[in-house]
């Protein structure tokens, strides 16, 4: 019987063991030199906590309250693309884990399954991401479909106006349309229960996956079979569509990839009403900076006119605690979820939440914190 993962690391290694290379690697690595990547944890462990003694600690609570909305813990599940495919209908899995947990789970445009499927199926505090299309009628519309499914929060990625050099996706094929070359063939044949049970389901069902929130007549699944037309993401990417944007969504807008304190103010006065303070995970600009480097600036850059998430290298509850020091009202976690599905969909989910929240609730204990609130910047020592 195989050991139950106790932390990051230990799902990291279970989900490697399962998943093709491609995959794996596609959640797992960085871009160019990875530089991004390793900064993002090594800016977390310079940052150390020196705790309060003798405060009675207990009883703690985690929960927050986020535009009005009440979560058992500070946690939300980052948007990711190819959640999917962990996983038979992954994003379903996470979506439904999260509501489980009591936290946020925020849906991506380009997942395999629809936001329409996702909210009908799990339900819960359900939240979209958006890559803006050149052709805003295409985004509008989709936004349509979201609100319509009960979304009331739009988390626009603001940090990817080009697509990042990342060359172990161009080695291992996993790129759109999927190149099959004999090594990635031969992997993905070393892992019969993902070909079967993933995979397979997806051929023997509903055919070969898709981006399942693209217009019909644009939808190409992963081989680029279904359809002629390319659908392209709008690379002029400017403060006058986030203008537009506000204008048209009636809900809270939210921009993600924010890493500057003037930017943080631009997103205030052009009507968003927060932003998360990421680098992408550490997947886009490679000498871009740790968010964990810039959060407390941007917090006091924007003050209470916003509402101030993180994310991007998130291992441990005490990261978690880190960030909230610095000012997050809630932090995004991605491939510590996506690791947690690869090994057994909605439970697997939940492992990662449960292992978080525990490790959040002893260093609150150990630091002297019984609420959330009690998590201050007085507490970090650099």
């Amino acid at each position: 019987m195989r050991a139950v993962p106790q932390n990051f690391r230990e799902m990291r290694a279970a989900a490697k063991a399962r998943l093709p290379r491609g995959v794996f690697e596609y959640i797992d690595r960085g871009s160019e030199d990875e530089k991004a990547l390793d900064h993002n944890r090594t800016s977390f462990e310079a940052l150390k906590i020196a705790p309060r003694m003798m405060r009675g600690a207990a009883p703690r609570s985690q929960g927050v309250e986020i535009f009005g909305k009440k979560f058992s813990s500070p946690v939300i599940v980052a948007p990711t693309a190819f959640a999917g495919l962990v996983w038979y209908k992954g994003e379903i899995e996470l979506a439904r884990a999260a509501k489980d947990a009591g936290i946020g789970f925020c849906a991506a445009t380009e997942a395999i399954t629809s936001i329409d499927e996702i909210c009908g199926e799990a339900g819960g505090n359900i939240w979209f991401q958006l890559y803006l299309w050149q052709d805003r009628s295409l985004s509008q519309a989709l936004l349509e479909r979201a609100w319509n499914n009960g979304v009331r929060t739009l988390v626009v990625t603001v940090d990817t106006p080009v697509f990042a050099k990342r060359e172990f996706n161009v080695r291992n094929g996993f790129i759109v349309p999927f190149r099959f070359s004999y090594p990635s063939v031969r992997d993905a044949a070393m892992r019969p229960g993902w070909l079967l049970n993933v995979f397979g389901r997806y051929v023997s069902k509903e055919g070969l996956p898709t981006f399942a929130n693209y217009p019909r007549e644009y939808r190409q699944d992963i081989l680029n079979r279904t359809s002629k037309k390319k659908i392209l993401h709008e690379q002029d990417l400017n403060w006058n569509h986030i203008r537009d944007l506000r204008a048209f969504w009636k809900g809270n807008l939210v921009l993600k990839g924010i890493l500057r304190p003037d930017d943080a103010i631009l997103a205030a006065e052009h009507g968003a009403d927060g932003i998360v303070v990421s680098n992408h995970g550490g997947r886009n600009l490679d000498s871009a900076v740790a968010p964990l480097d810039v959060l407390g600036r941007n917090v006091d850059a924007s003050g209470d006119r916003l509402v101030i998430l993180s994310d991007s290298g998130i291992q441990r509850g005490s990261d978690l605690f880190k960030s909230l020091a610095l000012g997050a009202k809630a932090v995004m976690v991605g491939r510590a979820f996506l690791y947690g599905t690869a090994m057994n969909g909605r439970q697997g989910a939940l492992r990662t939440f449960r292992i978080l929240e525990d490790e959040l609730d002893r260093t609150m204990g150990l630091s002297g914190c019984r609420t959330i609130p009690d998590v201050t910047a007085d507490l970090l020592y650099r």
